[in-house]
């Protein structure tokens, strides 16, 4: 009788190299792992690599964090592999069925406010980016939200948020995904 794979949770955190997903990827493929919902983000001079990998029984979290320690794109990250509490599959709730995206200026609070207004119409935002922007008027920024609209409330939920926004005197664009 075959086991069923252990979903585990990959966290790195490390200075921002050329070749580190390949290679972090490349030794997790070498263990068996199978790759399920996995993101990536270079953070300043850093970088952030998440993933739920399903691990085969054989092979438990300590082994995997032992072995992607040895890798040389990771010396000095922050690297923490544990088990993965919660089901794999998706609910509605993280199906994205808008982009919205907000730019401007600096403006604190940004992100609380056009996530409060999102929560107000039961929307679920999926995935988050904001970064600064530099341009020939000075640096800008770009925050864009993934979000999961409920049917029948995404044009309300884009009108608030696009007043939102304006209120904030940035520009808002958004998109069916």
């Amino acid at each position: 009788m075959i086991e069923p794979p252990v979903p585990v949770l990959i966290s790195i955190v490390a200075p921002d190299r050329v070749g580190l997903i390949a290679e972090v990827t490349g030794a997790l493929y070498d263990l068996g792992a199978n790759l399920g919902d996995t993101a990536f983000a270079v953070l300043g001079a850093g970088c952030e690599f998440s993933c739920v990998a399903e691990m085969p029984r054989a092979v438990p979290a300590a082994e995997v964090e032992a072995a992607l320690r040895r890798l040389p794109s990771l010396a000095g990250a922050d690297l923490r592999v544990t088990a993965f509490p919660f089901a794999e599959g998706k609910e509605a709730a993280a199906d994205i069925t808008h982009v919205v995206e907000v730019e401007g200026g600096d403006r604190p609070g940004l992100i609380a406010r056009m996530s409060e207004v999102f929560t107000e119409f039961g929307a679920n935002v999926v995935r988050m980016n904001s970064r600064r922007v530099a341009g020939p008027s000075g640096t800008r920024y770009l925050t864009m939200f993934a979000v999961a609209m409920p049917a029948g409330r995404a044009e309300s939920c884009l009108a608030a948020a696009h007043n939102t926004a304006g209120q904030l005197n940035l520009l808002c664009r958004y998109r069916t995904a």
